[in-house]
């Protein structure tokens, strides 16, 4: 099994920005202004480092609610699950509004038995401490489980806090999951695909062709490595919404605040 890799404690303020892609064909593009209305509930995870520099730390997303964002455990766990960064260094961008998390809300994929943090359990959910506007609209509740296991669905990945190897700041790009593991933790899916990423791309959304949100992303195998898909050795890591992740958006949403 695949543990997380690189979190956004590696911190983009001192690196060297180019452009740069995982594989041979970069599809990569500039989000446009009808991309929100086409991608509901797109946000940027913004962080202070230790530094106390302010950086886009990764995606996240609005669902299901207009105080309920999803968005990846290792943000603040590593590898092992110790705490990294505390969720009060954090807050979550989306419309142009800022809105700080209710630190007590955390609640992690990983299970209190675990060791470790793995691709299929890499999700956290945290509740605002005021909702959004009502014209910021959340990302449906998602749910992928009629998807196929070894499934090879066309996909856009959809990244609004963008990749430290690309200068756009937030990027859309048509690509492929090329196979749906079978489940693991959580009684969630693996995606493997070939979207392009670099730091800051953790949290990215990946939608059908029809506009439907089925998995997260996670990680990437080879982050410096330029070369072919492979479905071993060089591929992207999305886990499906379904199984815990998804009862737990519906739980979520349905509490009364």
């Amino acid at each position: 099994m695949l543990f997380i890799g690189a979190a956004f404690s590696l911190s983009r303020v001192d690196a060297q920005i180019v452009s740069a892609a995982l594989y041979p064909e970069d599809k990569r593009r500039m989000m446009t202004e009808s991309d929100p209305g086409r991608f509901a509930g797109a946000g940027v995870l913004m962080c202070y480092t230790d530094f106390g520099t302010l950086e886009r730390a990764a995606a996240a997303w609005l669902v299901a609610a207009q105080d309920l964002v999803v968005l990846n455990a290792h943000n603040f766990v590593d590898r092992h699950l110790a705490p990294t960064h505390p969720v009060t260094d954090c807050f979550f961008r989306i419309a142009g509004g800022d809105y700080y998390f209710d630190e007590t809300s955390l609640r992690i994929g990983a299970s209190v038995e675990s060791k470790s943090l793995h691709i299929t359990d890499d999700w956290a959910l945290l509740r605002l401490l005021h909702p959004t506007p009502e014209t910021v609209e959340p990302q449906p509740a998602p749910d992928a489980s009629d998807i196929a296991t070894g499934s090879h669905i066309k996909v856009v990945m959809v990244s609004p806090a963008g990749h430290s190897n690309t200068r756009l700041a937030a990027t859309t790009e048509s690509c492929d999951i090329h196979r749906v593991d079978e489940p693991t933790e959580d009684h969630i899916r693996r995606a493997r695909h070939d979207c392009n990423d670099g730091y800051g791309g953790s949290g990215s959304g990946l939608f059908t062709e029809n506009g439907r949100l089925i998995a997260m992303h996670s990680a990437s195998l080879d982050m410096n490595q330029r070369r072919p898909f492979d479905i071993e050795t060089h591929y992207g890591s999305a886990l499906l919404f379904e199984g815990e992740l998804a009862e737990a958006i519906h739980e979520a949403a349905s509490k009364p605040r």
